[in-house]
């Protein structure tokens, strides 16, 4: 059975952030991701999930200034020293969370640029080995240019190509069921194909990006399918709730912890 994870950003907005670990707890969830934590301290998220029973399942690192537009770092030539500060800055919280895997966002940045994609290619590079002593997985995300027009890594197979050419242990694929849907469909095949090289899968409906209990994505074969692939990561749930997010969980009342840490 996978192993979902609550996404905070986006899922029980309804009460602020460090009290959603507890509403992410009490709907049967043993892990939760988030998109940055850096606006609280290391410790009161650690100490959230370890109240809870929770898992920290992934974060993403420091992506810039999001309300001016930035998406990370990574394929910017010109953002190198901004990349490596974003490194430092995650440490503390993968390790007061214990998350093993940290999201490196590319970027606006053209694809075919070849200083962008030499950009990437060292940031990646960089970021294994600073993150490698700490056992912790750099993910790489292909994110659909309707969502996130410019993004530098819009193509799964690319990041598929760049993952294998590298041959570098930590670095892995992040795939978003939703973006792959949008980016080329075929998704069960692509699991098929990529599950040597996926750390983290994350799910939402296609095209709403709502729950994932309807529209183009039959989420119960591919649930089952991923029972059958022997996949052992983290389901991300990274969608918006229709309406109020407990509300919008029977699609997940099968897969629930039933019983709620003390």
């Amino acid at each position: 059975m996978p192993r979902f994870a609550a996404n905070l950003t986006l899922m029980f907005t309804e009460v602020p952030l460090l009290e959603r670990f507890a509403a992410a707890a009490a709907a049967g969830f043993t892990a939760v991701e988030m998109l940055f934590p850096y606006d609280y301290a290391p410790g009161a998220l650690g100490d959230r999930l370890e109240r809870h029973g929770l898992t920290q399942a992934l974060f993403n690192l420091w992506p810039g200034d999001w309300a001016s537009g930035e998406r990370g770092f990574a394929a910017r030539p010109d953002k190198f020293a901004e990349l490596q500060d974003s490194l430092r800055r995650a440490l503390p919280y993968a390790q007061a969370t214990g998350a093993k895997r940290v999201h490196m966002m590319a970027g606006i940045a053209d694809r075919h640029d070849v200083a962008a994609v030499a950009a990437f290619r060292k940031s990646l590079a960089v970021a294994a080995h600073f993150f490698a002593p700490h056992g912790i997985d750099v993910l790489i995300e292909p994110i659909n240019g309707r969502d996130m027009p410019g993004y530098f890594l819009n193509d799964v197979d690319f990041a598929r190509d760049l993952i294998r050419e590298l041959q570098i242990p930590n670095v892995k694929l992040q795939l978003d069921l939703y973006h792959c849907q949008i980016l080329h469909g075929d998704v069960t095949m692509r699991l098929r194909e990529l599950l040597p090289i996926i750390s983290h899968i994350q799910i939402a409906s296609v095209p709403s990006r709502q729950e994932p209990d309807g529209e183009e994505l039959n989420y119960p074969f591919l649930f089952d399918e991923l029972d059958r692939l022997g996949y052992t990561g983290f389901v991300g749930c990274e969608y918006w709730p229709r309406g109020d997010t407990v509300a919008g969980l029977g699609w997940f009342q099968r897969y629930a912890r039933k019983t709620a840490p003390r």
